[in-house]
């Protein structure tokens, strides 16, 4: 049996079906009974547990060979990180009760960076778990190519993609989340002792102006990238409600100048099997 939290989203839903193709037990961890729903027709386990219950929390990790993590995503973080740090104290005193035989966190690339930045927030996660005395491993993905559901519609109706990584013809590292979700259980059906960091893109890094050129081949018309001016960034997500936005501003800027990158670097990385043609088509087929 393999606890799985953020099971309705994109990453932890992945890792549960690759499971499941594989015969393996799996308990769906969710906030809300409701959402379960979907998971349980599908021969899943249904646990109950807000991410800041540790006795819920607990109860859902109990008797299982291992336990995927993930911490919700927050775009808005108070100064500090509170609520991040809340979830780990909540998550180390489920995980070291319980005692699973393993656990496999969802981290992010440049989780290792000294700059404070919206990935911070997954530095604080494997800092606050690491010491547990249970195998773990945090998988550090790449920029998700799924990202780009966001420029599906400027493509379609305008031909361009507004674009925050720059300059438009730099690489950057991206990888499937699918591809992230068979890693991920792959690793979960894994034995290994003490701490590991594992770190995945896709099969080759990507520009700006090549999503774009993907984007004209898949619609069957011209689309150019665009480069959103840095110094209307911050007037651009306080009109989106971002109250604070200078982490997400400083992760962008570590993504462009190169320090949000793999502790390993590109050569220790590794690699996936989606290309992003692939990606974005499903996303142009999902919006239609």
């Amino acid at each position: 049996m393999y606890a799985i939290t953020g099971i309705t989203g994109q990453v932890g839903g992945a890792v549960a079906r690759k499971l499941l193709s594989k015969n393996q037990s799996v308990r769906a961890v969710v906030r809300d009974a409701n959402k379960g729903g979907a998971w349980a027709e599908q021969g899943c386990e249904v646990a109950v547990a807000d991410m800041n219950n540790a006795d819920a929390l607990k109860a859902a990790f109990a008797d299982v060979e291992g336990v995927f993590v993930v911490i919700p995503p927050n775009f808005a973080p108070s100064p500090d990180f509170p609520e991040t740090r809340a979830i780990v104290t909540a998550l180390h005193t489920a995980i070291a009760a319980a005692l699973p035989d393993k656990i496999v966190c969802l981290s992010t690339i440049g989780a290792q960076a000294t700059q404070i930045n919206l990935l911070t927030q997954l530095q604080i996660m494997e800092q606050g778990l690491g010491d547990l005395a249970v195998p773990i491993a945090f998988l550090r993905p790449a920029w998700f190519m799924e990202n780009a559901a966001w420029d599906v519609a400027p493509a379609k109706e305008k031909g361009i993609i507004p674009s925050f990584l720059q300059p438009l013809d730099k690489p950057v590292p991206m990888i499937a989340t699918a591809d992230v979700g068979r890693v991920a259980a792959e690793l979960l059906q894994q034995t290994w002792s003490g701490r590991r960091i594992v770190e995945i893109e896709g099969p080759r890094r990507v520009t700006p102006d090549e999503i774009a050129k993907s984007f004209s081949k898949i619609l069957d018309h011209s689309v150019q990238a665009e480069a959103i001016p840095h110094d209307t960034w911050e007037a651009l997500f306080k009109t989106q409600g971002t109250a604070n936005p200078e982490p997400r501003i400083r992760m962008l800027d570590g993504f462009n100048e190169g320090w949000i990158e793999f502790e390993s670097g590109e050569c220790g990385s590794i690699k996936g099997e989606i290309e992003l043609e692939t990606v974005l088509k499903s996303l142009v087929d999902r919006s239609n």
